[in-house]
């Protein structure tokens, strides 16, 4: 647990012990304890719903899949509007090569705002060894997208050059 987590538990913990002796002074501190924990929960980074696997796969998923509009998919990686073909590319070179990625438990919370994952990679079917980690980094409407950092991973482990990634 992070320290800002035990802060807003604690004050939750303090609330419902305090005794209802028909003072509101202790409440109303309580509550300014905790939204004060909350905000610095929030300025600190941390993640306020954390994604799950499933979550992250269906997002991979979308992103390699052919049938999905490019301007859908240039919104599920950081940065895609320097080289919005980008994401095409990496998903051509994934079926080439008839590579399949899944991020496998636990997703964790970097405690700077976003997540990571360690993926699995198959290659024809075959379990790869040591697969890398993938970060993710909070989108627009509460989605998710892959990072930029991880995006130029890739591009650079597929032999790709892109103008969002630099040499």
């Amino acid at each position: 647990m992070t320290v800002a987590t035990v802060a807003v538990a604690a004050a939750l913990t303090m609330s419902a012990c305090s005794s209802d002796d028909g003072d509101s002074t202790e409440s109303t501190s309580a509550e300014a304890t905790t939204s004060a924990a909350e905000e610095s929960t929030a300025a600190e980074g941390e993640i306020a719903e954390l994604p799950t696997a499933a979550e992250l796969n269906g997002l991979l998923a979308q992103g390699l899949d052919p049938n999905v509009p490019l301007e859908e998919k240039t919104s599920m990686v950081e940065g895609s509007e320097e080289d919005p073909e980008l994401i095409n590319q990496v998903a051509q070179a994934a079926r080439d090569a008839n590579v399949q990625v899944e991020v496998i438990d636990p997703v964790i919370d970097n405690g700077d705002g976003t997540a990571s994952g360690q993926l699995q990679l198959s290659v024809n079917g075959e379990p790869q060894q040591g697969g890398p980690a993938a970060t993710f980094v909070p989108g627009e409407n509460g989605e998710w997208k892959l990072s930029k950092v991880t995006a130029c991973q890739i591009v650079s482990l597929a032999g790709l050059t892109s103008a969002a990634c630099p040499a």
